[in-house]
């Protein structure tokens, strides 16, 4: 892996922005997002867009989603012995949740934070049976009273952010990392635009991400009527679900993922048939998803006058927690995908996967 590519998978995936939080992820890609599009849009949920313009104005216009935030807390109170009672943001498994570092970030600062756990010793009393509640995992910052903690600031709705460093794993074939759901969708994006920069593309090409998606696909839809895609691609990191079988579904180092079906979308004959066929054709290594949960694409598709959508992507174990392992070679067959995609969707093909029968 480059360098280049190394250091803004650790940059993208160390920053920190629930659902409702995402201003310093958004600001970072501004930054890397301007340097590489025509024009830079805002929705004013706060999901970014950049925009590649196409010299004729009937140039079919191809979207990119990807979502700035990850899961994390909020707080609801503080107890008289300046304890942290939070709510879920995002879909936790609460048996992960407990004994882990966190970032806790008030109106004008940051502190380190701590889930509680319950000690081995009170578990051997009987004490506790059954899977925690996450609205009984306080959370620890250190403070001795209500009155300490209120005084640095801590108030009902700051938001607390799990607190990880990314690591490359020993065989350099495997990375661990904190949000690869889905800083994953902005890597990809700003590698594919850097990488097509010199291309001459058939298509005005939106590329960029959304807000809120991990509490509703909330973003998504200002997104889409704001700019009036033909076709939407949600790019986002699927719960693999391999380390048991092979034959179960989201293989790591099986390749990209295509979801051709979940609660919310079933994907569109038409569209489905052009990804595999380009897929194929540029052997880019790619594998069928049947999903439990969602993306943007759901929201993206019933939208305007309707817009045929899926999501592409990645399989990677122990998404929403502080510790994701994702494969290199499915990043990069995702990356490749996005990118192939990007050069072969002009006016025609765009066309027949929208009306054609």
């Amino acid at each position: 892996m480059e360098e280049r590519i190394w250091n803004r998978i650790v940059k993208y995936t160390e920053l920190q922005g629930t659902s409702g939080q995402e201003h310093a992820i958004r600001k970072a890609f501004r930054d890397d997002l301007t340097l590489l599009v025509d024009e830079v849009v805002q929705n004013g949920l706060g999901g970014l867009y950049g925009i590649r313009k196409h010299t004729d104005a009937d140039a079919p216009r191809v979207m990119f989603g990807a979502h700035l935030d990850e899961v994390g807390f909020i707080v609801t109170a503080v107890t008289a012995r300046g304890m942290l009672v939070v709510a879920p943001v995002g879909g936790w498994n609460p048996y992960t949740v407990s004994a882990q570092r966190f970032t806790l970030f008030t109106r004008d600062a940051s502190y380190p934070v701590v889930s509680s756990a319950v000690s081995p010793h009170f578990l051997r009393e009987g004490g506790v049976n059954g899977a925690p509640k996450i609205e009984d995992i306080l959370f620890d910052g250190g403070f001795t009273s209500h009155d300490e903690a209120w005084s640095f600031g801590i108030r009902p709705g700051d938001f607390i952010v799990p607190d990880v460093k990314t690591v490359m794993l020993a065989n350099g074939k495997r990375v661990v990392s904190k949000s690869w759901d889905n800083r994953f969708g902005l890597v990809t994006i700003l590698n594919a635009l850097e990488n097509l920069q010199h291309d001459a593309l058939p298509n005005t090409l939106i590329m960029g991400a959304n807000v809120q998606e991990e509490v509703g696909l909330r973003g998504v839809g200002p997104a889409v009527n704001q700019l009036q895609p033909d076709l939407f691609f949600a790019l986002d990191s699927s719960a693999a679900d391999d380390t048991k079988s092979d034959q179960a579904q989201g293989q790591m180092d099986g390749g990209a993922l295509l979801r051709v079906f979940d609660p919310g979308v079933i994907m569109p004959l038409r569209l489905k048939e052009f990804v595999l066929d380009t897929a194929n054709d540029a052997r880019i290594p790619l594998q069928y998803f049947v999903a439990k949960g969602g993306t943007d694409a759901h929201g993206a598709q019933s939208q305007n006058n309707g817009i045929p959508s899926v999501a592409l992507g990645v399989a990677s174990r122990y998404i929403h927690t502080h510790q994701t392992v994702w494969s290199v070679a499915d990043f990069e067959a995702a990356q490749a995908l996005v990118e192939t995609l990007a050069r072969k969707l002009d006016k025609t093909t765009v066309h027949d996967i929208v009306y054609g029968d």
